[in-house]
């Protein structure tokens, strides 16, 4: 089904996915909060870093409704050609991108009905802006011709490509998308295999799709929400417009098997069958090679692979068989090098700690698949590739799969069984790669009994109710499934692991023929062949940057001198590859996959999610906790000396203190100098010296927790940077709670060039919270302060962890190590000040603290008070200050510095090691780490949510409204600084929670009541009055109101209305005039014909007290003019307001509707508003008015009513609506 696009630029921009049926529309909510600036990445200009952390997310609003509903009138064809649909919404420098797949072929038929598209070409429309219209259509051509330039575009023949003037923020995510591994299907789920998906399973069903296996998970996000929370048939007419695409990443390809060479020479003749291979590439660790190694915390690993071989022929034989590879999982790094030597294996954690993530790891396939069986094809010959195999079995004894199934299973029954094939050694010899077959002869018992999955269409018949008729309809029964999974690796996963699976392949489907007595022409087995080796291809591509090797030999059965010169070029590409592209390609990985720090998803506007997150963070309590852990850190300038591991290091890492800070949960240690510094050490990092140093600091720990029963310590992890080591201990009962742990270093040493200078930096996701420790050796000598501040700028921009993590980015960041700072006074002043003790003075001179609050280096940090002697420079073996030639000042070089709110620093001192010429420095620090119980807040907010929209009638926000002129009042009113309200509107405020109207909706209660005018307009002021009254049975005369003598019944009891001659009894009153509250709307009504605004709604009538004029107030006098009749009155509306103070009392009423005049609004010309008004009063021939002065008196922030005296005329009526403000002169 064709998706055509519609743009519409005013009033409001709007993008629309119409189909013949229905439209889904989007629209960008405007947001108050300025804009980020484009700034850059290092792989595309034009790419931001993702938004910071204190903005809000881009708000969008989405619409889908039938397409009689809405109007296209102001919309504009924005593509001439159809898209096949939209992959989702996603945000760079803050502007919000619809991205549609705009060209696509059909790759795979894996049986009738289930056809597969393989994406060639995206477009990304912009929501927000028009600035990249232009761009849409400079498309990247996805075959490759003479005249395409190396990025991608076409360039006109006879012509130079020029660069663009403004390239599209997502031309990165673009050519990705566009590279020809993304695919999809629009009719049956694409990320499960056949075995775990039932036919009726819709392909856009995205609540049901495996995640795992699911890229574009990221963008698809906010409209998978939004289709949850459509109703049933709203979600299903959404679904059957296949708007919504689902995309994987990796490799599929139907070859279509002719039926003369169709193994099944029994089945239906004349049609033709078919095979085909589908990869499944995971995103939960995704990454290029060197980027993504091993394993994570979460059991996820690198180029995880799912590879299914599937095999239809008709009439109804559905066979599937699946593998799967992957990196070794446990945590390991390779570091890229031009030269092959230089490509080092680092294991990252000990034993104990990779233990939980391996087995998490191998519980997830056994749950998903069943019985599993690795094949190790590392080499025993290389260094690096024997550690790993050696670390390998190690966990494979000491797996809880393993362990269980020695106890109740036989050897062929395991869970987890292991086969080692050393690949190249096998294969060195004159076979050559066809030694590789021998790998059959270990595997056949387990091939056996994991079978594989098949399933017939058998003949059926159903009732047609119109006819009466029988109708014959076939449907798929499951005759066989698949019970466990070859899992395969060798380092990489590419090259040797899809020669191995390729025969693994074979094995099955020769089983499958064998137990049907038929057998595969050589013909057939070439079409295998070629489809597993492009399927190699495919893989190396996304993962390493080029084609695979050995694909001569897996497509032709031998090596040929071509396919081996073929794999030397590959080797030299993915080499430069590796090197100096693969951050920027996993740069754009991330961004697709939505992880680059600070990165925000778009938000799509919901006031139930608004009401849901307001509820979350008042109930914060009910899903999270705190809990508090100590940290004990530090750090140790070795002086190169190795002989220290022999000593005892107990006076450090176990200082004299209380029994609570002798235990801490976790340990950090900081080396410097671990190993001599000669020009030989400084270009290259040896981890021996360090793997002694973790011996001897890891049996230290645990001699003192065994003394004190408590758990033992375990190496979470360690990294080296020549001389500088960063160690991370943790007891064993936290690590479950210890997850994203990564390392990273960086050289500052000869501007860069060499690590004899430089940092180690170690970070993780402790709970909720996240922390960074840096172990740092700056410059030394005594004038190079200056340089020491660069080296730390350098640092802390510098060290980066994945996604573009830096130092800053962490909740709690802790420094350690030597930094070099010295103490700028003389060395006989600073070596008396020592003696006598005088460390504050020492303190006041010291560089690192006068730098600090100078705010040159380290901003934000903080440092305990300092109470021990400096710890450099000491002579070897003695507590005595350098007495060399060079006689070197002391100082305090040796410090742990802290940043984070959740910190509190409980100990800083030096322990009296003395085999080095630094002494070691510790802190203790107890830190407040957040849990989140993620299972219960989801719960929470989804019962909030269901809650909510019951109460609302609803099952979304009704947006309908959206190009209203209400729908100012419900977007664009962020906040514009974190822990601020957002703004206020006409209907809402920012005092009012839950969205609580902003406009009053009180009701009288009863149809005699009406607010009372006498209660005071300030809701603070203390008063008696009543809210509502009642009106009086009948009207009562001035006399009697005047003359009344109940004592009971005071002033204000009883009050004149002089429109009408009425008087209200506020004491007993059942029934009040309607003149009161009607008075200003007639006058209103008789001079324009409509009724007047409503705010101000009454009008205070004018009291008189015991029939006496009105007693004058303490403002100055004024002057009254007195003017002849005058037409009917000219009806606007000031904004002046006014207040009447009864005689004799304190009382103020309401603010009363102003009279109008003949320049409504004028402003008032003083400094400032007067405190008393000069007035006129209307008359008509009746009303005499004479001279008189007028005064008012202030209070309470309103003005009081104007006091008159008036003549002696006892009938005469004033109408408080002939009342308006005299205009300045």
């Amino acid at each position: 089904m064709s998706v055509r696009v519609y743009l519409r630029d005013q009033p409001r921009r709007a993008v629309a996915l119409v189909t013949s049926s229905h439209a889904l529309v989007f629209r960008h909510s405007p947001s108050t909060v300025d804009p980020l600036s484009h700034e850059s990445f290092a792989s595309s200009p034009n790419l931001q870093r993702g938004a910071s952390n204190n903005l809000a997310a881009p708000r969008c609003m989405v619409e889908f409704s039938a397409i009689d509903s809405i109007s296209l009138e102001e919309y504009r064809t924005l593509t001439p050609l159809g898209i096949q649909g939209t992959l989702g919404l996603i945000t760079i420098s803050n502007d919000v991108f619809l991205c549609c797949v705009s060209a696509a072929a059909r790759v795979a038929t894996v049986r009738p009905g289930e056809t597969v598209q393989r994406i060639s070409s995206v477009d990304f429309y912009c929501l927000n802006r028009s600035d990249y219209d232009h761009l849409l259509h400079d498309e990247i051509n996805p075959y490759p011709t003479d005249y395409v330039s190396s990025d991608g575009h076409e360039v006109a023949h006879g012509r130079e490509h020029r660069e663009p003037l403004l390239e599209h923020p997502c031309l990165a995510l673009k050519k990705l998308l566009s590279s020809g591994t993304f695919y999809y299907s629009v009719d049956h789920d694409l990320t499960k295999r056949f075995q775990d998906r039932p036919n009726e399973t819709s392909a856009s069903d995205v609540g049901n799709i495996d995640e795992s296996f699911l890229w574009n998970s990221y963008m698809i996000g906010p409209l998978a929400r939004f289709r949850s929370r459509l109703s049933d048939q709203e979600r299903e007419a959404l679904d059957s417009s296949r708007i919504l695409l689902s995309s994987i990443r990796g490799f599929v390809l139907t070859i279509t098997i002719p039926a003369s060479i169709s193994p099944l020479r029994r089945s239906q003749a004349g049609l033709p069958a078919s095979l085909t291979l589908i990869s499944r590439l995971s995103c939960r660790r995704a990454g290029t090679r060197f980027n993504a190694r091993g394993v994570d915390d979460d059991g996820n690993v690198a180029n995880f692979v799912e590879t299914e071989t599937v095999f239809w022929c008709p009439p109804g034989v559905h066979f599937s068989y699946a593998q799967v590879r992957g990196s070794i999982p446990i945590f390991w790094e390779q570091t890229a090098g031009l030269l092959p030597g230089q490509q080092r294996i680092q294991i990252t954690r000990s034993p104990e700690a990779t233990q939980p993530a391996f087995d998490k790891h191998f519980e997830q396939l056994e749950l998903r698949y069943g019985m599993i069986h690795i094949l190790n094809l590392l080499s025993e010959s290389k260094p690096g590739e024997l550690d790993l195999t050696n670390r390998y079995r190690y966990h494979v004894r000491h797996s809880p799969l393993n362990r269980d199934a020695e106890k109740e299973m036989s050897p062929d029954r395991q869970l987890l069984r292991e086969t080692e094939f050393d690949f190249h050694a096998e294969t060195k010899g004159p076979g050559g790669y066809e030694a590789a077959s021998m790998i059959r002869g270990l595997i056949e018992p387990s091939a056996e009994g994991f079978a594989y999955s098949l399933s017939e269409d058998i003949d059926g018949d159903v009732n047609i109710v119109h006819s009466g008729e029988h109708q014959e309809v076939r449907r798929p029964v499951v005759v066989l499934q698949q019970s466990g999974v070859f899992r395969t690796n060798c380092l990489d996963c590419l090259d040797r692991t899809n020669l191995i699976q390729t025969i693994i392949s074979k094995m099955a489907l020769e089983t499958f023929l064998a137990h049907r007595d038929e057998r595969a022409s050589t013909d057939f087995w070439v079409r295998h062949s070629s489809l597993w080796a492009d399927n190699g291809d495919s893989l190396s591509q996304i993962y390493a940057g080029t084609g695979a090797l050995k694909t001569s030999f897996t497509r032709h059965g031998k090596m040929s001198l071509a396919g081996a010169i073929a794999d030397a070029r590959k080797s030299a590409t993915r080499m430069y590859i590796n090197n100096f592209a693969d951050k920027g390609r996993q740069n754009t990985i991330d961004i697709l996959l939505g992880r680059l720090v600070g990165q925000t998803a778009v938000y799509l506007f919901d006031p139930i999610n608004d009401y849901v997150a307001n509820e979350l963070v008042k109930r914060v309590s009910d899903f999270s906790s705190s809990k508090s852990i100590q940290i004990w850190v530090g750090t140790f300038n070795l002086n190169g000396k190795g002989h220290g591991v022999l000593e005892d290091l107990s006076a450090w890492l176990r200082p004299e203190a209380s029994n609570s800070q002798r235990q801490p949960e976790m340990v950090v240690v900081g080396f410097q100098e671990i190993v001599e510094l000669s020009p030989q050490q400084i270009m290259s990092t040896d981890p021996a010296r360090r793997q002694t140093w973790e011996q001897a600091v890891k049996t230290n720990l645990n001699a003192n927790a065994g003394k004190a029963g408590s758990e033992e310590y375990v190496l979470l992890r360690s990294g080296q940077l020549v001389g500088a080591a960063l160690l991370v201990f943790v007891k064993i009962g936290i690590l479950v709670h210890v997850k994203d742990v990564e390392g990273s270093v960086i050289k500052t040493g000869m501007s860069g060039m060499a690590g004899n200078k430089g940092a180690v930096g170690i970070r993780m996701e402790f709970a909720n919270t996240s922390m960074c420790f840096v172990t740092a050796h700056l410059a030394a000598g005594f004038v190079n302060y200056e340089e020491r501040n660069r080296d730390y700028r350098t640092i802390s921009h510098g060290l980066r962890f994945q996604r573009n993590r830096s130092v800053e980015d962490h909740e709690t960041v802790i420094w350690l190590g030597d930094f070099n700072y010295r103490i700028g006074l003389e060395d006989e002043r600073v070596r008396k000040l020592i003696r006598m003790g005088d460390l504050d003075t020492l303190y006041q001179n010291d560089q690192l603290n006068l730098q600090m609050v100078a705010g040159l280096t380290f901003p934000f940090y903080s440092e305990a008070r300092i109470t021990f002697r400096p710890t450099y420079k000491y002579d070897i073996g003695t507590d005595e200050y350098d007495t060399s030639e060079k006689a070197r000042i002391p100082a305090w070089c040796d410090r742990v510095l802290y940043k984070g709110d959740n910190l509190r620093q409980l100990s800083y001192d030096a322990a009296p090691l003395r085999f080095s010429d630094h002494r070691p420095v510790y802190a203790i620090f107890q830190c407040t780490i957040r849990m989140v119980d993620e299972t219960m807040k989801a719960q929470i907010s989804h019962d909030l949510y269901e809650r909510r929209r019951l109460e609302l009638s609803g099952p979304t926000a009704d947006i309908h409204m959206v190009d209203t002129d209400d729908d100012e009042d419900i977007i664009g009113y962020d906040s514009i600084d974190p822990g601020l309200p957002p703004a206020s509107s006409d209907r809402r405020k920012w005092w009012l929670d839950n969205g609580v109207s902003a406009r009053a909706n009180v009701k009288a209660p009863g149809e005699n009541y009406f607010l009372n005018p006498q209660r005071p307009s300030n809701p603070f002021t203390p008063t008696t009055e009543a809210v509502w009254i009642k009106k009086p049975v009948g009207p009562l005369s001035r006399e009697t109101f005047a003359n009344s003598n109940d004592p009971s019944r005071s002033s204000q009891d009883m009050r004149f209305d002089a429109s009408n001659g009425d008087a209200v009894d506020l004491h007993n009153s059942t029934h009040a005039p309607a003149s009161i509250i009607e008075s200003s709307h007639h006058v209103a009504r008789q001079a324009t014909g409509r009724r007047a605004p409503s705010i101000p709604r009454k009008p205070a009538p004018l009291a008189f007290g015991n029939g006496s004029p009105p007693t004058l107030g303490k403002a100055s006098d004024r002057l009254l003019q007195k003017r002849g009749p005058v037409p009917a009155p000219k009806v606007s509306v000031s904004t002046t307001r006014y207040s009447t103070a009864m005689p004799g009392t304190n009382e103020v009423l309401p603010p009363m509707q102003p009279a109008t005049h003949e320049h409504p609004g004028q402003p008032w010309s003083g400094p400032r508003p007067p405190s008393a008004m000069a007035t006129r009063m209307k008359s008509s021939s009746k009303d005499r008015v004479s001279d008189g002065l007028a005064q008012t008196q202030e209070r309470d922030g309103n003005y009081m009513q104007i006091k008159n005296w008036i003549d002696g005329d006892s009938d005469a009526e004033v109408r408080m609506s002939s009342w308006e403000p005299l205009r300045p002169q």
